[in-house]
């Protein structure tokens, strides 16, 4: 059985994105990644040829975001990416997420496991999001806890929506979901710690695709972005990923002064339902962009 990897990337350092440690989570699960770089203006295309690591695929793209609102642009370009596979089954990750080391072995077992049961179309891995600070992360039904992030290469498979999972289409043209199954492997999801002027500009450019009419912000404002939208973190023990140390050391210089203390609290109906999950496990309305099995 061969398993491909895949992403896809647009001026990753001017938004700070990890992906060069995303994609090396993904470098011993696969024997091929590809990864589909959209016209950076940054350098990343140079950054990824750097690695100089043969079983990386890169196919530059250019976005059209002009035509293509509601973050339908993310969902196309991994579209590019996931057709540019020629694996049994792909693994996924955009270009904030990372693997742990540690999952690697429950990671391959499952793919495994999932590729003998042929009513199994995909697998389901458990997130982390980190909040403001790699020592925190965000609880409750304000973050999504879960979606696909292994799937079965099939013709007929698609990105959905903004790329945050994937469907099927039938014989009528209809997207179905895939059937999925649950696993215990983890996403380490980076996407909102980044230095503060850096996040605020990323933030100012993810707004423009989802609204193409949006005006440009040139400006940035003199702090950057304020972390107070999340209304509840845990604090974090476990480890992070061996490939995001460096990183991690790096950034102390700003992350050290964010205070979970300043957040905004909780609407009543945020916390009554949070309060029914941590004590029942059942997260009333959750969204479901699959078929559990």
């Amino acid at each position: 059985m061969k398993i491909s990897g895949f992403s896809f990337v647009r001026n990753a350092i001017k938004y700070g994105y990890p992906v060069v440690e995303s994609l090396q989570s993904l470098f011993p699960l696969c024997d091929e990644v590809v990864v589909a770089v959209g016209d950076s203006d940054d350098g990343t295309l140079e950054l990824l040829h750097s690695l100089n690591e043969p079983m990386l695929r890169i196919i530059p793209t250019v976005w059209d975001e002009r035509h293509l609102g509601g973050g339908r642009i993310l969902a196309q370009q991994t579209d590019v990416a996931y057709h540019h596979c020629t694996g049994d089954w792909c693994i996924y990750l955009q270009a904030d997420e990372v693997f742990h080391e540690a999952d690697a072995d429950l990671l391959r077992h499952e793919i495994a496991t999932a590729h003998k049961d042929s009513r199994l179309e995909a697998l389901i891995m458990r997130y982390l999001h980190f909040y403001g600070s790699y020592d925190f992360v965000g609880t409750g039904r304000q973050w999504y806890r879960r979606e696909i992030r292994a799937l079965r290469r099939l013709p007929t498979i698609i990105s959905w929506r903004d790329a945050q999972g994937f469907r099927k289409t039938d014989a009528d043209g209809n997207a179905v979901k895939l059937r999925a199954r649950q696993t215990d492997v983890r996403v380490f999801h980076y996407g909102w710690v980044r230095e503060p002027k850096t996040q605020q500009r990323k933030l100012n450019n993810s707004n423009r695709l989802y609204n193409p009419d949006a005006p440009e912000v040139e400006e940035e404002t003199s702090n950057g972005f304020d972390y107070d939208s999340a209304y509840a973190v845990e604090l974090y023990t476990q480890s992070h990923p061996a490939l995001m140390q460096p990183r991690i050391a790096h950034d102390r210089e700003w992350t050290r002064h964010f205070r979970a203390e300043r957040l905004k609290p909780k609407p009543f109906l945020v916390r009554l339902t949070d309060d029914i999950e941590r004590l029942t496990g059942w997260r009333i309305g959750e969204y479901r962009n699959f078929i559990e099995q």
